[in-house]
C-alpha cells in the first residue's frame, strides 16, 4: 500500500509540475505606437495593438520582431525573448517598447517587469490577450469515473504469559482506500464569434464593479455611437460579464438595434448565462426581445 500510495503522490506531483509549464508574455508601447508581434517566425496578431499579451507559451525563449503599423518606425528584433526566471521557472514577463532619444525613428524594447503566474489574472480593459496556439478556442468537455478499492484490514496479535501476568498486545491496521480517476476529454470548435473568448467565462468570475465603471466611463467618451459599440465590443471580448453587467452596458446605446447588437455579441463572455433574460429589459420593442431569446436558444 506504501508503493501505491507513493506512486500517486509522484503522479499528482508531475501533474502540478506540468501544468506549469508555460509562460506570459506582455508588451505596450509607451508612446501607443500599434505593432504586430512575431514569435519564431509565427505571426500572432492579425490587428495591430499598443497593448498585447500572450498566454499559454511553452518555451522558455523566443525569437521575437515587432513590426510597427507605421511603416517610418524600425522593426525591432531580439533572439533571447525570455520568460523564465534565473533558477528556469516560468514567469509572467512585461517588456516595454519606446523610442530612442538619440533617434525618434528608431525604437527599443526593454525589460520592464516580471511576476509570478497568477491563475484567476483579470486583464484591465485596454490589454489585448491571446492564447498561443489557440486560434481557434475549443470547448473541452470532461468526464471523469472514479473507482475505488478498499483493501480489508490486517493486523498482528501477539501474546506473552509470565507467572502472575498476561500481556496480549494486538495492532490493527485501519481500511486502506485506493481511489484511481480515469478522464475522458472531447474537444470541438466554436463559432467564428467566439473565438476570442476569455477561458473560463461560464460559471466564472465577473468583472468587478470598479472595472465596469471605468468601462462605462471610457465609452461616454466615444462622441459616435458606431464608434462607442466597436469600443464596447473589444472591452467585452477581452473580459468576463455578468449578465446584468451586460444588460447595464447596454443602456448606454440609444439605438435600439446597437442594444441588440451588443447583447449577441456579449453573451459567449457571460458568467452566467442563464440569467441572460435580465438583458431583455432593456429594450423598447418585444420584436428585440424575442431576436435574442432566439439567438440565445441557438447556441
Amino acid at each position: 500500500m506504501k508503493l501505491s500510495f507513493t506512486s500517486l503522490l509522484f503522479l499528482l506531483l508531475s501533474f502540478i509540475g506540468n501544468a506549469q509549464n508555460y509562460g506570459h508574455l506582455t508588451i505596450f508601447s509607451e508612446d501607443g505606437d500599434k505593432f504586430f508581434l512575431i514569435l519564431n517566425g509565427e505571426k500572432i496578431n492579425d490587428v495591430a495593438q499598443t497593448n498585447l499579451r500572450v498566454e499559454d507559451l511553452p518555451q522558455p525563449y523566443y525569437s521575437a520582431k515587432i513590426i510597427f503599423e507605421d511603416k517610418s518606425k524600425k522593426e525591432i528584433t531580439t533572439n533571447n525573448l525570455a520568460l523564465t526566471d534565473v533558477d528556469d521557472h516560468f514567469m509572467d514577463v512585461t517588456y516595454k517598447i519606446r523610442r530612442d532619444k538619440k533617434s525618434p525613428s528608431k525604437m527599443k524594447m526593454n525589460f520592464f517587469s516580471m511576476a509570478e503566474i497568477e491563475p484567476d489574472f483579470t486583464p484591465p480593459p485596454s490589454l489585448y490577450v491571446m492564447h498561443y496556439g489557440q486560434p481557434q478556442p475549443r470547448v473541452t468537455q470532461t468526464v471523469t469515473t472514479t473507482t475505488t478499492n478498499a483493501q480489508p484490514a490486517g493486523g498482528v496479535s501477539m501474546g506473552m504469559s509470565a507467572p502472575g501476568m498476561n500481556v496480549n498486545i494486538s495492532i490493527q491496521e485501519p481500511q486502506m482506500t485506493e481511489t484511481i480517476s480515469h478522464t475522458t476529454t472531447t474537444t470541438m470548435s466554436v463559432p467564428e464569434e467566439d473565438r476570442r473568448r476569455p477561458r473560463g467565462c461560464r460559471d466564472g468570475y465577473a468583472m468587478s464593479p470598479r472595472q465596469l465603471d471605468d468601462m462605462l466611463s471610457s465609452l461616454r467618451k466615444q462622441t459616435f455611437e458606431d464608434t462607442r459599440l466597436k469600443t464596447a465590443k473589444q472591452m467585452v471580448s477581452n473580459n468576463c460579464m455578468s449578465a446584468a453587467q451586460v444588460a447595464k452596458m447596454c443602456l448606454e446605446f440609444k439605438f435600439e438595434d446597437n442594444r441588440l447588437n451588443l447583447a449577441k455579441h456579449a453573451f459567449p463572455f457571460c458568467t452566467d448565462p442563464n440569467n441572460y433574460y435580465k438583458v431583455n429589459d432593456v429594450f423598447t420593442y418585444s420584436s428585440s426581445t424575442d431576436e435574442l431569446t432566439e439567438f440565445v436558444a441557438n447556441r
